[in-house]
């Protein structure tokens, strides 16, 4: 994996055996039976658990876990992505969510296994392919947003990024807000959205935008331009709203990678640093050729 790649994800991951003998307790109750097998899953941000589980019985289930020992943010983002993904209806291109349950000071998600894997870094266009397929079913199943109560894209999003950019974030749609290949997973032909903590209510083709940071990012400039000009998600949105809104996330990218490191999650300033730079030098593209 190149430099650029290895930025996109890390933190320092809490293990299954390393997790309270409560929380074992509460997962078993959730599946049924004890857990006898468990592999820790790299990737992401959060220095939490992620592990694929198996039970005596042969279940199978994906566990998220984090106490604010970790990290004093990440329980109330696992409190929030597991009231999200209770109400996420079918259609929606995620795991279901099993169970959780608030342990002591311990925040747990069970959710369904999807046995797939990310997507390859650098993005490949098949694999991009589907990922685009899964956003334009979103959009016609999360349209208008189905699950209430979140906050629309501007509200979200209020104190990161600059007013014009802010401006264009108008929108009725179901938003993930956190796509990077890292929350992606390719299973069977299709590709499935994991971790909704940040989800908004917003523009439809908000989703595609960002995902296609990480894919300009690493080499494939060509690829995230050719995606904007063919996807029925933003094919007929206006291309200097689109560079607007890419101008202010690189704002927000470099602002964040100025401060110290969060507790727990020691690359990811580098990784703010780097895809700030490269939206900074996509910018330049689009206004240079516009």
């Amino acid at each position: 994996m190149s430099t650029s790649a290895a930025v996109a994800s890390g933190g320092n991951r809490v293990r299954w055996p390393d997790l309270p003998t409560a929380v074992h307790a509460a997962v078993a109750e959730v599946l049924g039976a004890p857990v006898t097998r468990a592999a820790s899953q790299p990737g992401g941000f959060s220095p939490g658990s992620a592990d694929r589980v198996e039970t005596a019985a042969g279940a199978r289930a994906f566990v998220k876990a984090v106490s604010p020992a970790q990290n004093e943010h990440t329980p109330a983002l696992h409190a929030r992505e597991a009231r999200i993904a209770a109400r996420l209806p079918a259609g929606v291109p995620a795991p279901r969510l099993l169970g959780a349950r608030e342990v002591g000071d311990w925040q747990v998600l069970v959710l369904e296994d999807v046995p797939g894997r990310h997507p390859a870094l650098p993005w490949r266009a098949d694999e991009l392919a589907l990922v685009v397929a899964a956003l334009e079913a979103l959009a016609t199943v999360g349209t208008p947003c189905p699950v209430p109560d979140l906050p629309t894209a501007r509200e979200s999003l209020a104190c990161e990024l600059p007013a014009d950019a802010l401006a264009h974030l108008d929108g009725d749609s179901l938003v993930h807000l956190d796509l990077r290949a890292d929350n992606l997973l390719l299973a069977g032909g299709r590709a499935v959205l994991v971790d909704w903590p940040h989800a908004c209510r917003g523009p439809a083709w908000l989703d595609l935008l960002a995902l296609l940071f990480e894919v300009d990012r690493l080499g494939g400039e060509d690829l995230a331009e050719d995606t904007l000009r063919t996807s029925p998600l933003t094919r007929d949105v206006d291309p200097d709203v689109l560079t607007v809104v890419l101008t202010g996330f690189a704002a927000f990218f470099l602002t964040r990678a100025a401060e110290p490191d969060p507790p727990g999650l020691p690359t990811l300033r580098a990784f703010q640093r780097a895809q700030g730079q490269a939206l900074e030098r996509w910018v330049a593209r689009r206004t240079r050729h516009g």
